[in-house]
This record gives structure tokens, sequence and C-alpha cells, in this order.
């Protein structure tokens, strides 16, 4: 998953969880945050962070915030948009003989629908931006939805579905990823009910440069 553009800038702050403010070429510029998560850890003052230009001209913000340089880590990308780009491109790679997106299961839609041999599967991804003493951790901030999609995987499961979460690591270093149970500990009794249940857990680490991300295959840990 490449950006056709990008340029380097110096965060400010952010007035809200969509736009930020940045220093661009010495003037104060209001870019668009493609991640409405809380990135408290990454969004500090005088952070390095790179932009995407939009290819909508009249869009009211002319740029895309999607990465940010973490010290004693490297470049993290916070595009919210990039896990499931990436398992689309992954999965393709992969000896399925369908993949679907977004597909409805129950209440829920969940990320991706595959079949291989006729076994029919549901894979829900996550992207991981959270980092804390070399270990990843999802959720950021609490996430009822999350809950929710755990639940339909269980239910899935017991109907004899092949099911699966995987966590897209957009950092590099990190291997594995843990529930945060420090921010949603619902989230964490979840995840633990989910392995239980059957639901597999994978890890697929990337390749952050400042113009995209791709998969380390180093480090995916995933049973297919």
């Amino acid at each position: 998953m490449h950006y056709k553009k990008v340029i380097p800038a110096r965060f400010i702050a952010r007035p809200n969880r969509f736009i930020a403010q940045v220093e661009l070429n010495g003037h104060i510029e209001t870019v668009h945050v493609k991640n409405t998560g809380r990135c408290r850890e990454l969004l500090l003052p005088h952070a390095r962070v790179i932009l995407s230009e939009a290819d909508n001209p009249a869009r009211k913000t002319r740029y895309d915030l999607v990465a940010v340089e973490k010290a004693g880590l490297g470049l993290i990308n916070i595009d919210s948009q990039a896990p499931n780009k990436i398992m689309a491109e992954w999965l393709s790679r992969q000896d399925y003989d369908v993949i679907c997106p977004e597909y409805t299961f129950g209440s829920s839609r969940i990320d991706f629908y595959m079949e291989r041999k006729g076994e029919k599967c549901l894979l829900e991804v996550k992207g991981c931006t959270l980092e804390r003493e070399k270990m990843g951790y999802f959720p950021d901030a609490p996430t009822e939805r999350g809950i929710k999609h755990i639940r339909e995987l269980i239910r899935a499961r017991q109907a004899g579905y092949w099911c699966g979460m995987a966590f897209v690591i957009q950092m590099p270093q990190i291997k594995e990823v843990r529930p945060n149970i420090e921010t949603h500990p619902a989230f964490g009794v979840a995840w633990q009910e989910a392995v239980a249940a059957g639901v597999k857990i994978w890890f697929i680490g990337c390749k952050v440069a400042e113009n995209g991300l791709t998969v380390d295959e180093k480090r995916v840990q995933a049973e297919i």
C-alpha cells in the first residue's frame, strides 16, 4: 500500500479527533487525521509526522496525516484505512478460493469472508499503533464495537466457521499484540473467550515507510 505524494511536517496540536495543526514549510497547516483514535502517546508537540496529499483539490484540508515518528521505535503508520488494504493484498497471495470484504454476519459487518476447499472463514482486522516496552496493545481507547465483533466471531465459530482476528501491526520491530486491559478490561475478557472458543489470533507485522506500508513476512504469525 503506497501513498502517491508525501511530505514531512512537525505536529503542533490536535483540536479534535478529525484534524490536527502542523508546521509545514514555516507555516501552520490544518490537516485531516486518518485515525479517530486517541494516539496520545504518538501525537506529541514537535513530533515528526508524514502527510499525504489528498487527490481531491476541493477538499477543505489539502493533506492527510498518515504517520508519526516515535522515539526509540521509528515511524508508525496511523492510517486507520491501511490495515484492511494490507490484509486484502496479503490474503490475495494466500490459497483462498473466495475472498469477500465487508461480509454481514448476524448484526455485524465482518471485514473478510473467505473460502478454501469448501471451508467458510471469517476474519476481523484490527490496526495496532500502541506500543509499550516493545509490545503492541489493542485498543488504545474503549471499543464496544470491537467487543461486538468478537461476540459475532464466537457465534460464527460455534456455527462451524473458521474464525480469526488479525492484528495488523502498523509499526516496526513489534511482533505481537496483547489486549489492553488497562484501558478496556472487557475487551481482554472477550479476547480470552474468543481464544477459548477456537477463534485464531493472527499478528501481521509491517514495514513502515514514509510513502506506504507493506507486510513484513518475517513478523507474520498466522495459521493459514
